[in-house]
């Protein structure tokens, strides 16, 4: 069975590669597929061009979003995600420079799975990456449509 395929939303391409060899490093074999903004992301899950090959931009079984971005911020994406009877049984992660108690909870009250500060390390990422691949892949039963 083809590993389940990861979204992530996020502007700073730095953070993306950084995110892809977290993932690479953590041993997870998951497709890793990134847009650099929330409208993308909405894009992408609703197959509109250039998202509309299912083979190259497989279906994510996870997303992960960044709050800060241009075009369509996070936690708009995430409403607009979670509101959606097509798309809300897809558990999103909300990956972040933000710690605010405030940033926290309206993540949570909007419907997001889970709230991670982005660590500044390399290795502290790569195990978030493992953690997050062990117990959405491994641990939690999913709803696939």
């Amino acid at each position: 069975m083809t590993p389940v395929a990861i979204l992530m939303a996020e502007d700073d391409k730095e953070d993306q590669l950084l995110a892809n060899l977290a993932l690479k490093r953590s041993k997870l074999t998951n497709p890793f597929l990134c847009v650099d903004n929330g409208q993308k992301c909405i894009d992408y899950l609703n197959r509109l061009s250039p998202y509309d090959d299912l083979e190259k931009y497989p279906d994510p079984g996870l997303i992960i979003l960044d709050l800060n971005m241009p075009v369509k911020d996070g936690m708009s994406t995430l409403k607009e995600i979670k509101s959606s009877d097509k798309f809300n049984h897809i558990p999103v992660i909300i990956l972040t420079t933000s710690n605010e108690e405030e940033e926290v909870i309206k993540g949570y009250n909007e419907g997001a799975d889970s709230f991670i500060t982005k660590p500044l390390s390399l290795n502290k990422l790569i195990t978030i990456m493992e953690e997050l691949g062990n117990y959405w892949f491994s641990i939690v039963e999913q709803h696939h449509e």
